[in-house]
Order: structure tokens, then C-alpha cells, then sequence
């Protein structure tokens, strides 16, 4: 990525609208490696679809569905206005990865989905960092801790976000992102600070912002 895209990696891109380019059903349909990409993780119905869509205040953006599993391919979006071509590239792209521990699909789906995902986390080289969500009425669970486990052995950054605090008592967030903190806090790749969001409610959206941009940027 040349020094002129990275420069203009900002808070001001979530003003600017954001485009579905392509959903990547295997490794072999990726875009080509350029513009630093940040990927969202999480189990089915975590609210990953619904946090994309507030951080670029785009509600149609991502696909949000009642039905947990729907995402079943490495969805890419990217800021509006970049040709593609050449030096004109998108400063960055936003991945929505398909969600996991959705226990009624057939096994082969799951298989495919799983194998999609840890393929990309160990062979990009454009990857800067994974936000792992995590349902704020749920905290980590079993699923959660193999995909971290997973993440440590493929040595991607990532970070946790909780989502929907606005369904737990605001008295329980500090409590909740403490106990996260230390649940992590022996995990090698793991970014040590948590986030606590509300797409619902528009909450944490800037300091996640600002997470991404110092991310992308490499920070």
C-alpha cells in the first residue's frame, strides 16, 4: 500500500458512503492483497451485520437477518468513490466473516464456512486486526474461546467488542469488560482493551471508529 492511500486512513471515511463490493465463498475469489482489511468475527446472531451498518450509518449495508447463519461468505465493503484500478484504491475495507456456532446448519456447511475463515485469518497478509464480538447478555463462552484459541495460533491481532450492552444494566458493563480483561489476558494476540458498543443505541461507535482507523494505520 503506498504512502498516499495510508495518509488519508481516517475517522472521516465513516462519513463517506461505503459499497458491497463481493462476497468471497473461497479463498480463490479475494480481492486482490492491497488496502489494509479489518475483519468482524462472531457467533451467529451476534450483531455483526447490524454493528457494520452503525459504524457507516448505512443501514442497508451489511444484511441483517432474524435468522442466525445467514452470512455464509467473507463479505467486503469498502468507502465509495475509488475506481479499483491502479493507484486508485480504497483506503481500507471492512470484512464481515460468517458467523459461527450455528448449530442447525449441516455439519459440511459449518465445515465450509469454518475452513473459509481460518484460511483467511493465517493467509492474509492485508489482515490488521480481528474485532471478535461478543454478546454483552452472554460474555465468552465455550465457541468464543476455540475461536480465540484459533486467532493466538494464527497470530492475527485482534480485539474484542461487546455488543448489545444495551440489553444488560448499564451498572454491568465495567463488570463485564473487567472480567473479559482477564479471560484474555494470557492470550498472546489479543488486544489489551475492550470495547462495549450499542449499535441500537449508537453507543461506543467512535471509540470503535477510532480503534480501526489507529489499526488500519498499523497502530
Amino acid at each position: 500500500m503506498n504512502a498516499l492511500n495510508k495518509s488519508v486512513i481516517g475517522i472521516e471515511l465513516f462519513t463517506r458512503p461505503w459499497i458491497f463490493i463481493r462476497g468471497v465463498p473461497a479463498m480463490k475469489f479475494l480481492p486482490p492483497e492491497g488496502p489494509p482489511e479489518i475483519a468482524f468475527a462472531g457467533r451467529s446472531n451476534v450483531g455483526k451485520s447490524s454493528l457494520i451498518n452503525a459504524l457507516v450509518n448505512q443501514k442497508g449495508l451489511a444484511r441483517t437477518s432474524n435468522t442466525p447463519g445467514r452470512t455464509q461468505e467473507l463479505n467486503y465493503f469498502v468507502p465509495g468513490g475509488f475506481s479499483g484500478e491502479g493507484a486508485d484504491l480504497p483506503p481500507m475495507a471492512l470484512v464481515d466473516m460468517p458467523g459461527y456456532g450455528y448449530a442447525t446448519a449441516p455439519k459440511e456447511k459449518v465445515d465450509d464456512w469454518t475452513k473459509l475463515v481460518f484460511d483467511y485469518l493465517k493467509g492474509r497478509v492485508t489482515l490488521k486486526r480481528v474485532y471478535l464480538l461478543i454478546d454483552a447478555r452472554h460474555g465468552i463462552k465455550a465457541k468464543d474461546d476455540e475461536v480465540l484459541s484459533l486467532l493466538d495460533k494464527a497470530a492475527v491481532s485482534y480485539q474484542i467488542v461487546l455488543t448489545k450492552t444495551d440489553k444488560i444494566k448499564a451498572a454491568g458493563v465495567p463488570r463485564l469488560i473487567e472480567e473479559t480483561l482477564q479471560k484474555i489476558k494470557k492470550r498472546p494476540a489479543a488486544f489489551p482493551f475492550v470495547l462495549a458498543t450499542s449499535a441500537e443505541k449508537s453507543e461506543g461507535l467512535e471509540e470503535l471508529r477510532a480503534a480501526i482507523v489507529l489499526a488500519a494505520n498499523g497502530g
